[in-house]
């Protein structure tokens, strides 16, 4: 069972404890969308100043919005186009401190202050992004990288 109580400790114990729970709730599925969902709503609903989370997967050369937590989103981005796109292009983590000083920034939600987009790859392959945004500019550091690539590395090894 899941619920949304605090996590407790120090920042990288209670990635920790969050990692453990991802590690629960992938255990024994391999469906790409109903993981993604499922990770959506259980980082969300732990992570505090967070306004929007979710998945882009890859498709015919572009991303495609897929199961998050927030606001409406952008639906398609062009690679090298915005955090997401240039995440997915460099195949590199994207730590924005402040999303109105990244050049081309693409603005779904106006609230949105700081993000960091993880790239999903599977077999060397890209297959999308992990995408978080905060309504606090800086939100995101060295801890919350370590720990949104072990969240990635993980979706990407139990996900068809």
């Amino acid at each position: 069972m899941f619920t949304a109580s605090p996590l407790s400790g120090s920042k990288a114990e209670q990635y920790q404890q969050l990692i453990a729970q991802c590690q629960a709730l992938l255990h024994g599925e391999r469906h790409r969308v109903a993981n993604a969902a499922n990770l959506s709503a259980l980082l969300f609903n732990h992570l505090p100043d967070v306004n929007w989370l979710g998945f882009y997967f890859l498709e015919q050369g572009e991303l495609i919005v897929g199961p998050f937590q927030g606001l409406p989103a952008c639906v398609r981005i062009a690679l090298g186009k915005g955090v997401c796109g240039t995440a997915a292009q460099s195949r590199e983590t994207q730590l924005v401190a402040d999303v109105h000083a990244f050049p081309g920034h693409i603005a779904c939600d106006s609230a949105s202050q700081s993000e960091i987009v993880v790239p999903l790859i599977k077999d060397g392959a890209l297959i999308g992004v992990l995408d978080v945004d905060s309504p606090v500019l800086n939100r995101f550091d060295d801890t919350d990288k370590a720990a949104f690539e072990t969240i990635a590395a993980l979706f990407c090894a139990g996900s068809d």
